[in-house]
C-alpha cells in the first residue's frame, strides 16, 4: 500500500494572524466532528518523540482504479449518495472564520510543542467515548479540506499512537497563552 503523505519543509504559513483574535479555549466543533470521521484509534510506543513521521497531508492519492468497471469500490460510492452529499450546506462566513482561526491557532501550538515532542492533539470524541489522536498535518488538512468541500475526509487512525505525545486543544490554549503573558511580562520588566 503507498502512502499519501510527502515530505515538506516544516514552516506552516499563518493563513490569516487577524483570525486567531477570537478563538475560545474549548476544543471546537470543526475538530469534534474530524473525530467523528475518525476510525478506532489503538495505543503503543513512538519511536521518536519530536520527529514527525507525517509532514505533509498531501491531497488524496491518484485511484488506481479510477475508470475500471470492476472497481472494488463501486459499491462503497453508492453508501455515500448524491443526495447526503447534496445536503451539506457551505460554510458561513462565521464558520469560515473561526475554522480559518483554527488553523492560526494549530500553527501556533504546533510551533510551541512541536520541539517539546508532541505529535498532535487528542479529542475525546463523545460519539464512541474514545480518544482520537490527530497529528498536526491531519489536523490542518481536515481543516483545509473542510474550508475548500465543506467536510473532513475520512481518514486512518493514527497507528499506535502514544497518549504522553498528544495534548487536548485546551491545553495547547493554556499553554500558548502562558508562553505569550510570561513574553509579555519579560518584555515589561525589561523596560
Amino acid at each position: 500500500m503507498t502512502s499519501s503523505y510527502t515530505t515538506a519543509p516544516s514552516n506552516v504559513p499563518d493563513p490569516d494572524p487577524r483570525a486567531r483574535q477570537n478563538s475560545g479555549p474549548t476544543t471546537t466543533d470543526h475538530v469534534r466532528r474530524a473525530a467523528h470521521r475518525c476510525r478506532d484509534s489503538g495505543s503503543g510506543p513512538l519511536s521518536s518523540p519530536g520527529k514527525r513521521s507525517v509532514v505533509v497531508v498531501s491531497d488524496e492519492p491518484v485511484d488506481p482504479f479510477a475508470g475500471d468497471p470492476e472497481d472494488p469500490a463501486a459499491e462503497l460510492a453508492r453508501l455515500d449518495s448524491v443526495d447526503d452529499l447534496d445536503l451539506l450546506e457551505p460554510l458561513s462566513l462565521h464558520e469560515r472564520e473561526e475554522v480559518l482561526a483554527e488553523l492560526g491557532d494549530l500553527d501556533v501550538f504546533r510551533t510551541l510543542l512541536e520541539p517539546r515532542g508532541y505529535r498532535g492533539l487528542v479529542v475525546d470524541c463523545e460519539g464512541c467515548a474514545e480518544p482520537h489522536f490527530f497529528d498536526w498535518d491531519l489536523l490542518v488538512g481536515n481543516l483545509r479540506n473542510l474550508l475548500n468541500e465543506g467536510r473532513t475526509r475520512v481518514h486512518e487512525p493514527a497507528f499506535a499512537p502514544n497518549p504522553s505525545c498528544y495534548v487536548s486543544w485546551e491545553y495547547a490554549r493554556g499553554f500558548a497563552d502562558g508562553i505569550y503573558e510570561a513574553s509579555a511580562a519579560s518584555e515589561a520588566d525589561s523596560r
